[in-house]
């Protein structure tokens, strides 16, 4: 009996003993893990420091070195950042009410400034207008913003402004060249003042950027009734399209991403929090930041550049619907806060250009640049397809805008404004080269232009004969 006893006894220990060894191979690798991380950890930084790359590495943050700049950080009303949000960005913006968000004003980067009143442009606008400046504001998304532009000068908005101002300059110092004043009498006269550019009026002209990354047509509109009419403008710009096709036709206006999902969900936003605060502190260590400055080299996708405003991962084919049903409700929705903008101006009478936005598949195949063909490509087929029924529904939306107020309103489909230019145009999807900005900002002119409110009238007006004899 007592050597039985003593043979279990003896097996016992065996088996804890083989128990214990086999726990300690699993617990070293289980510790051997962070313990590695935090010697990679702290090699990277010898590593970094020794190179003298502290400060440049500090400032990496994974993406390209404007993306940051262009992403919108969004705030709380203690000028707090959402959490759960990225929260990489520079550009701050806060939720309003009336319009969904609103760039935070006097804020400036060194791509771009945000002026005092939250317009991107470099000095205050005050709400009383000096007695010779023309307004005229520019409404819309990330396109009319200037979405990668490398400062506020190169935005349309400013290259518009130049050249009105440049039109006036022109007038004053070539006046033969354009239509005069006082009209002659005499018909071989009259026939070639006519025939001449009609003047503008002179002074100052003023052109505002007051896009917003992400608008659709329903922040606009909202923005145009609240914010910019009590400004006194002299026309307005408004140019979209894009983010109303790709806006599910449940939501009204674009709002500050998940924001519903947040309030809604206290318990999925805390853990979406965890998530978020747990991939910035990954993201943060020098040892990742390393791998990606030094290795790496992440680039975004054509995706992620043009849906920068969304704080979106899902690739641009799934926002394109190709559900006909569900495609005329965006459109419709567009077509009808396009209506009330319409109406607003008109009763205001203050001329509007309603402009659908120019994008990529707009492009001719024989004139497209090497890059623009890798951004199709990997925007894929599908997409193209979509996109490309998408504006052409867009286009016979907007047709309809005109004819129901043609003394004020102008409408432009600038989709294939540049089939033929052998440059770069698109950057992304939707955001333009400093020559694209270029060519829009002088069709935007010449339509300026053309507007009979913003002509300089003749000292008479022709008699039914002379119109008639031409």
């Amino acid at each position: 009996m007592e050597r039985k006893y003593l043979m279990f006894n003896s097996r016992l220990n065996i088996y804890q003993k083989r128990k214990r060894q086999r726990k300690l191979p699993i617990l070293a690798i289980v510790m051997a893990v962070p313990v590695s991380l935090i010697l990679l950890e702290l090699l990277a930084r010898l590593v970094v420091g020794i190179s003298g790359k502290s400060t440049e590495l500090a400032a990496y943050e994974g993406e390209p070195a404007n993306a940051n700049a262009y992403r919108i950080e969004f705030l709380d009303q203690k000028k707090q950042p959402y959490q759960g949000l990225s929260n990489r960005g520079k550009l701050a913006a806060q939720r309003s009410i009336a319009v969904g968000y609103k760039l935070v004003p006097g804020q400036q980067s060194n791509l771009w400034r945000i002026n005092e009143q939250g317009f991107r442009d470099d000095i205050p606008v005050p709400l009383s207008k000096p007695k010779d400046e023309i307004r005229i504001f520019v409404l819309g998304g990330s396109t009319a913003f200037g979405q990668w532009n490398p400062s506020n000068e190169a935005t349309l908005a400013h290259k518009l402004e130049v050249r009105l101002n440049q039109r006036v300059a022109q007038q004053k110092n070539s006046p033969e060249k354009y239509r005069p004043q006082e009209l002659p009498f005499y018909k071989p006269d009259l026939r070639k003042a006519l025939a001449l550019p009609p003047q503008i009026q002179g002074g100052n002209y003023r052109v505002i950027n007051a896009a917003v990354p992400g608008y659709a047509s329903g922040n606009e509109l909202a923005q145009l009734a609240i914010d910019i009419l009590p400004y006194s403008p002299d026309a307005i710009v408004v140019l979209d399209g894009y983010t109303d096709l790709i806006l599910p036709s449940d939501s009204q206006a674009m709002d500050i991403p998940r924001i519903e999902e947040f309030l809604s969900q206290a318990s999925g936003h805390f853990w979406t929090v965890v998530s978020q605060r747990l991939d910035d502190a990954i993201a943060d260590t020098y040892l990742v930041r390393a791998i990606q400055y030094w290795i790496l080299r992440p680039q975004l996708s054509a995706s992620e550049l043009t849906l920068m405003a969304m704080d979106n991962q899902v690739p641009l084919a799934q926002h394109v619907t190709s559900d006909p049903s569900e495609l005329e409700r965006r459109v419709a929705r567009y077509r009808l806060y396009h209506q009330k903008m319409v109406r607003l101006t008109a009763a205001a009478g203050i001329p509007l250009i309603i402009a659908i936005q120019p994008e990529i598949t707009g492009r001719a195949a024989n004139s497209i640049s090497q890059p623009e063909k890798a951004i199709l490509d990997e925007l894929g087929g599908e997409y193209q397809k979509q996109i490309a029924l998408s504006y052409q529904e867009l286009a016979k939306a907007v047709s309809g805008l005109e004819r129901g107020f043609p003394k004020n309103t102008k409408t432009l489909n600038l989709y294939n404004i540049y089939d033929k230019v052998p440059d770069r145009i698109f950057l992304d999807a939707i955001h333009l080269t400093d020559k694209g900005n270029a060519i829009l900002s002088d069709r935007l002119y010449q339509t300026i232009a053309a507007l009979p409110k913003l002509q300089i009238p003749p000292s008479r007006k022709l008699t039914e004969k002379e119109i008639n004899g031409f």
